[in-house]
Order: structure tokens, then C-alpha cells, then sequence
């Protein structure tokens, strides 16, 4: 059977201030309904003494004709005018709720798949969700309709209004099964469109890259596959539609071909009269007709419910733990001490790492693809919580600092720089709202923004595009070392990308990564040579735990991971093409 008009089933994602005036527009409905059910109702008698050629009787029935008609007017007005009120009222209320949900979240969770389809949500389902008001309306008024209409039918002649009304529970019987075998095709439809969307995404941003190593072809595989897959549950989904409509469809023209026949019948054996059978018939074709909006309506609050499924679903999502009475941070060391993490239960990242950065010092992390380095980042930043062991900013659990105090120590320079699409001084300003325009300034300089600013057209005012994307890979990288400075804060977490930076950005690059460094407690994830040496000690990270710390030269002298790994840097920095000998 299709979804009644059920709001408390949405939970508490319907906000309670809305729910006075929600009941008042169902009820509304509800008039509406009843009135244009005693439209159909009174047309009946009329119709029948306006073909008995008996105009007194007629016009007396016009009466009530038009007084529901009148109801139903301004019920109707009334409804026009507070729909979209509610639909917008809601849709705004979810909006608010999700932005503050997401701001509760972990920031992991956003590098999780569910993280990666919010904008889908936020888009798509709010609106649809919020969309339910129409259809809960629409509902109503397939239901009580006919219901109004069934009790005019039956009272004017109960066999007439039996021969409809037999018919009617196969229709709906018919729906509700074809709605269980389309919700589930719905789901899996949802989940492929959200993969194809993904590999869409990845597709054409890594276009550069496939066209320059002539992997264009092998690149598209994935999006072949995911797209064939969107495709298939799509198909699956139409099919698993098919038997529901088909037989809401035929239960309603069965309903309809078995009142037609009571109806001959009754006449011809002279049971009932012609004029009256006629209108009978008329009153109800009127019945059926909302039954098979009904169809039509099944699917779409179908799609809205599993629109507002997956709201409740992101709002239910548990935030990190916050301490009841928050530790202040006393110092800015950081210690990881016998952290076990991993991303998926039964797959650890890291394994029994043990990790101490003293206050004031830069620690540079080196090792392997895979081997955790990243994963010790996020994991200070609090994006996740550990599995076993403790991590401690400042002496402090992480657990045990307020989410808001630690990342206000904190600042990022990730290797993927993101900047918002406005002047190069609202990104530098974004590290820190409050900064003056000479601190803004000062940022900016030293991490050599100013140079930027001097090249472009309007100067600081100058638009940076979406991401960033009117600037240069090693511009954005000093735009978000500007952006730390502004924040000025005491601990810096760096995942260095300076290797496919030309000579002058990576000059001002490293210039800008010294004067973010001074006097800060600095962990990089380190790719360059020169970036090693300079740090205050060495993690060396393999298989997810640390195996080697200590200085460069010191590190060098054991001849363990860390001397196998330097010599590999060095062959491959001093490689170079040769020109092939005649």
C-alpha cells in the first residue's frame, strides 16, 4: 500500500514549531477532500433529475453542490497559499540542521563515502524531502475522496457502489506489492548513480594526467564499468516498477468495467433506471479516478521518504566525544604513544606507534607509500580516534581537549590545496577572521604572496576562481601558507609538496615553509631532500609503526631504513637523461 500521510514516521526530522501549522494544512486537505467528494456526491441526484426532466428536484440538489463547492474554494486558496510556506519552512529548517550536524562531525567522516555524497543530500534529498507537504496533500485527497464519494455511491445504490469498491483492495493490494520489490531496486539505483557520479568526477579532473601518459582508454574503464552499473540497477528498477503499476492499473479498470456491467445489467433487467444508472456510472468513474493518481503518487513519496531516510540517517551519525569538562593544553609537545588505527575494522594502518615531538621543534616524517604518514596527521587534528593508545597535544588526551581548543592550535598546509573562490585576501583571511588588515598583509609577505598579488590584474582584490584554480599550483601553496601564518597558530601540520613546483614558486615555497616554521612545534610529511636534513629529527615510518628517530646525520651513521631510504633519494635525484652515443 502507498505511504499514507505519515510526517510522525519522519521522526523528529519534521521541526515541532512547523507541526501546528502542518496539522492545520492536512486538515485543510482533509476539508478539501470531503468537499469535492460531496461535489461528485450531490452531482448524482442532480444530473439524474436533470434527465428525468424534473428541474425542481435538480435545483434543489444545487444547493449543497454549491456550498462544498465554496468549501473547496476556499480550502483550496487556503492550501495554494500555505504549501509552499511549509515546503520552505522545512527545506530551510534541514538545511540549518544539516549544516549543524556537519559541523559536529569528525573530519574523517568527510573522506568517507557517505561523507562524499553531502552534496547529493544537500541538493537533491532536502529538496525532495521537503517536497513531501505536496505529496502528503495529494494523498489526502486520493484517499478521502473516493472514500466520500463510496459513501454517496452506496447510499444511492449499494450494488452499484459494491461493484466499485470490490475491485479497489486488488489495486491497492497491487501497489503495495510492487512497492516492496521497488524499494530495494530504488536503493541499489541510489548507490550506483552515486558511484557513477564519482568516477564521473574523477574522470574529468584527472584528464591531464590521462591524456599526457596516453591512458585515456585505461582511465575510462572505471567509469565504463560504473556507468553499465548505473545502467543495470536503473533497468532493474523500471522492471521491479512494472508489476505494481501494471496491476494498480488493471484492479482500477477492472473496478471500472465491473461497474459498467452492474450497471447494464441492473438497467436492462429494469432494476434501475437508465438516467439514474448513468449518473451512477459517472459518480463512479469519479472514484476511481484519485485511486489512480495514487499510483503515480506511490512512487514519488516513495522517493521522498528514502530522500528523508537518509537525512535522518546523516543527523543520527554519531559525533567524536566531547569531554564533559574540557583540559586546557599546557604546552605544544605532541606524543603518540602506542596508537593502533585503522580506517576499516579488521585492517590496521598503523600498529604500536610510538611517537614524541617536543615543543618548538620540526619533526619530519619519511617512509613508504602506505605506511601511515598522513593517517599520524589526521589523527593529532583529531579526525579520527584511535583504536588503542593515546594522543597527546600539549600533554593533554586529544580525547580530552575540546575539539574547538585543539584545532584552534592547529594549523594545516595540506599537500591539496583548496581555496574558496574569492580575493586573495579573504583566503588568507579565512585562517584567521579576526586578523587586521596589516596582519593580513604581513601574512601575506612572508609566505611571498605579495609577489602574486603584484601580477595579477586587480591586485589583492583579484578573484582566485573555484579552488584556486586561476592560480598556479605553487601560488595556491603559498596562499595556504599565508593562511597559517594569519592564524599564527603554535602547532603546524605540513604535508610538503614542492617536487612538480617550478624553480622560482619552489624557491618561495621554501621560504615561505622557513618563516611557518619559526618558533612552532612543525611535523611534516617530508618529499625533498633539503626539507629532511633541516629538521630537528627523523620518524621513519614503514609497515604503520616508527622504526628509526632520531637526527639526519645520527640516522645516516646506523645504516638502517633511514640510510637505505637516503641513498634512494639521492640515485634518484642525481638521475638525468643521456644522450644516446652515436
Amino acid at each position: 500500500m502507498t505511504s499514507s500521510p505519515d510526517f510522525p514516521d519522519s521522526g523528529d526530522l519534521f521541526p515541532v514549531v512547523l507541526r501546528r501549522p502542518l496539522f492545520l494544512y492536512l486538515f485543510a486537505s482533509t476539508g478539501y477532500a470531503v468537499s469535492e467528494g460531496v461535489v461528485f456526491g450531490a452531482f448524482v441526484p442532480l444530473l439524474a433529475a436533470l434527465l428525468e426532466e424534473r428541474q425542481e428536484k435538480a435545483a434543489r440538489w444545487l444547493i449543497p453542490l454549491v456550498g462544498a463547492a465554496v468549501v473547496g474554494w476556499f480550502a483550496h486558496y487556503y492550501l495554494a497559499s500555505r504549501a509552499l510556506t511549509l515546503s520552505s519552512d522545512w527545506r530551510r529548517d534541514l538545511y540549518t540542521r544539516v549544516g549543524d550536524k556537519l559541523l559536529t562531525l569528525p573530519l574523517g567522516w568527510f573522506e568517507s563515502p557517505r561523507g562524499r555524497q553531502v552534496p547529493q543530500l544537500v541538493t537533491g534529498d532536502v529538496t525532495r524531502a521537503a517536497g513531501r507537504v505536496f505529496i502528503w496533500q495529494e494523498l489526502i485527497v486520493a484517499v478521502v475522496t473516493p472514500a466520500t464519494i463510496a459513501v454517496f455511491l452506496i447510499a444511492a445504490d449499494w450494488r452499484m457502489g459494491l461493484a466499485a469498491l470490490v475491485v479497489v483492495p486488488v489495486a491497492l493490494a497491487a501497489l503495495a506489492l510492487g512497492n516492496r520489490f521497488t524499494t530495494r531496486a530504488e536503493a541499489a539505483e541510489h548507490a550506483a548513480t552515486a558511484e557513477a557520479g564519482d568516477r564521473l568526477v574523477e574522470f574529468a579532473s584527472a584528464q591531464a594526467t590521462l591524456r599526457a601518459t596516453g591512458q585515456t582508454a585505461t582511465g575510462r574503464a572505471a567509469l565504463d564499468e560504473a556507468l553499465q552499473a548505473q545502467h543495470r540497477a536503473a533497468r532493474r528498477e523500471v522492471v521491479g516498477s512494472l508489476p505494481g503499476q501494471y496491476l494498480g492499473e488493471f484492479g482500477i479498470q477492472l473496478a471500472f468495467t465491473a461497474l459498467l456491467l452492474t450497471g447494464v445489467l441492473l438497467a436492462t433487467r429494469d432494476d434501475l433506471d437508465p438516467a439514474r444508472m448513468i449518473a451512477l456510472v459517472v459518480l463512479g468513474i469519479s472514484l476511481l479516478r484519485p485511486l489512480s493518481a495514487m499510483i503515480g503518487l506511490s512512487g514519488a513519496d516513495r522517493e521522498a521518504k528514502a530522500s528523508a531516510d537518509r537525512i535522518i540517517e546523516l543527523l543520527a551519525v554519531a559525533p567524536l566525544p566531547e569531554p564533559v569538562s574540557p583540559r586546557a593544553i599546557a604546552h605544544f609537545g605532541i606524543d603518540m604513544e602506542k596508537v593502533r588505527f585503522g580506517y576499516q575494522e579488521d585492517t590496521d594502518v598503523l600498529r604500536d606507534l610510538t611517537l614524541t615531538i617536543p615543543p618548538g621543534s620540526t619533526t619530519a616524517l619519511v617512509g613508504p607509500s602506505g605506511a601511515g604518514k598522513t593517517t599520524v596527521t589526521r589523527l593529532i587534528a583529531r579526525f579520527h580516534d584511535v583504536t588503542e593508545g593515546r594522543v597527546r597535544v600539549g600533554g593533554v588526551d586529544v580525547r580530552d581537549l575540546s575539539s574547538s581548543d585543539l584545532l584552534a592550535h592547529i594549523a594545516f598546509v595540506f599537500q591539496d590545496v583548496y581555496l574558496l573562490d574569492g580575493t586573495l585576501e579573504d583566503n588568507i583571511r579565512f585562517g584567521n577572521p579576526d586578523a587586521t588588515h596589516d596582519q593580513v598583509r604581513d601574512a601575506a609577505r612572508r609566505a611571498r604572496v605579495d609577489t602574486v598579488a603584484a601580477r595579477l590584474p586587480d591586485g589583492w582584490e583579484s578573484r582566485v576562481g573555484e579552488g584556486g584554480k586561476l592560480l598556479s599550483g605553487g601560488e595556491r601553496q603559498r596562499v595556504a601558507i599565508a593562511r597559517a601564518l594569519c592564524k599564527d597558530a603554535p602547532i603546524v601540520l605540513l604535508d610538503e609538496a614542492t617536487a612538480s613546483l617550478d624553480t622560482e614558486n619552489e624557491a618561495a615555497v621554501h621560504e615561505a615553509l622557513a618563516e611557518l616554521s619559526a618558533d612552532r612545534t612543525v611535523l611534516v610529511i617530508a618529499h625533498r631532500l633539503d626539507t629532511i636534513t633541516r629538521a630537528d629529527q627523523i620518524a621513519v615510518l614503514d609497515g604503520g609503526r616508527v622504526v628509526e628517530v632520531g637526527p639526519h646525520h645520527d640516522l645516516l651513521a646506523r645504516g638502517g631504513r633511514y640510510a637505505a631510504f637516503w641513498r634512494e633519494r639521492e640515485n634518484a635525484q642525481g638521475w638525468r637523461l643521456a644522450a644516446k652515443s652515436s
